[in-house]
C-alpha cells in the first residue's frame, strides 16, 4: 500500500464493523501527529455512532505500530502538551462502548503494543513481534503501559517487560495473556473479520456494561462491583435484547439484537 500523507488514518465500516487501520507503513506504522489525531477522530465518531458495532484496529504495510514516530519536527511544542494529546487518544480508545479487536501483523510495539494492549481482544499472526522497547530509548512506559500491563501479567512480568524491553513472538505473548489469538500468517483477515461479526451481532447495550465493569470493577470492592452488576442487569431487563434473546431460545433460533428500549 503507497504511503498516503493526506489519510494517515483509514476509515472503513461495512455490517457494524468500523476497520481503522494505521497508514503510515514506511515508518512501520508509527504514529505521528497526524496519526494521533486521526485516531482520535477515528474513536470519537465511533463511540458516537449508533450503527457501528465492533471496532477493528488494525496497521498498513504488513506491520501494526512501530511505536510513537519520534523523528518529527517538535519545535515549539511543550512535551507535556504532546504526551496530554497521545493520553488522549488513549483513553479514547479505553472508554468506546463498543468491542475493539486489533489485529496484528509485523511489529507492534512501544505506544504500538500498548494501543493493541488497549483494544479488548488481540488476535495476532504467528510471526508478529511484541517489545515495550522503552527501555532502550532511555524512556519510561506510556500509553498506559503502566497500567494495563501490570492489570494483564501480574507485577513481576509487567517489570520484566518494561525494564528489559526483550522482543517476543506472538506465542509467548499469548502464553503471558497479552495476545488472545494467534492465527496463522494469511489467515488473520478470515479470523478476524468472523469474530467481528459475531460481536457485531451481540447485545450492545449488555455487551458495552459487561465491557466497563470489567475495566472499571478490578479497583473497586466485591460489595461495590455486585451493586455496578445490579444496576446494570436492570438496564438490561428494561430493553428489547433480553425478551428477544428469550423468545429465541424458546424458538430454538438465533436472536436478533438492536439495543432497543422496552420500558414504557
Amino acid at each position: 500500500m503507497t504511503d498516503t500523507t493526506e489519510k494517515p488514518v483509514l476509515v472503513e465500516t461495512a455490517d457494524g464493523i468500523r476497520t481503522v487501520t494505521l497508514n503510515h507503513p514506511r515508518r512501520k506504522n508509527a504514529a505521528n501527529a497526524p496519526v494521533w489525531d486521526g485516531l482520535q477522530a477515528a474513536f470519537a465518531d465511533a463511540a458516537k455512532d449508533p450503527a457501528v458495532r465492533v471496532l477493528v484496529l488494525t496497521g498498513a504495510g504488513g506491520d501494526f505500530c512501530a511505536g510513537a514516530d519520534l523523528s518529527g519536527d517538535r519545535a515549539g511544542v511543550h512535551p507535556l502538551s504532546r504526551m496530554h494529546r497521545i493520553n488522549d487518544v488513549a483513553m479514547a480508545l479505553h472508554d468506546l462502548p463498543i468491542p475493539t479487536i486489533a489485529k496484528v501483523s509485523g511489529v507492534a510495539v512501544g505506544a504500538g503494543w500498548n494501543l493493541a494492549l488497549g483494544c479488548d481482544l488481540v488476535v495476532a499472526e504467528r510471526d508478529a513481534r511484541f517489545s515495550q522497547i522503552f527501555a532502550k530509548r532511555g524512556l519510561s512506559l506510556d500509553f498506559g503501559g503502566s497500567w494495563l500491563l501490570p492489570r494483564i501479567v501480574g507485577l513481576q512480568q509487567a517489570k520484566r517487560l518494561a525494564l528489559l524491553a526483550e522482543i517476543i513472538g506472538a506465542e509467548e505473548a499469548e502464553r503471558l495473556g497479552l495476545v488472545t489469538y494467534v492465527v496463522e500468517p494469511g489467515t488473520i483477515d478470515a479470523f478476524v473479520a468472523d469474530l467481528a461479526t459475531t460481536l457485531a451481532a451481540g447485545a450492545p447495550v449488555a455487551l458495552a456494561q459487561s465491557k466497563r465493569m470489567l475495566n472499571e470493577n478490578a479497583d473497586k470492592t466485591l460489595r461495590e462491583a455486585l451493586e455496578s452488576e445490579a444496576r446494570a442487569q436492570t438496564i438490561n431487563f428494561a430493553g428489547t435484547d433480553a425478551p428477544a434473546a428469550y423468545e429465541a431460545f424458546l424458538a430454538k433460533r438465533e436472536p436478533v439484537f438492536t439495543g432497543g428500549w422496552a420500558a414504557k
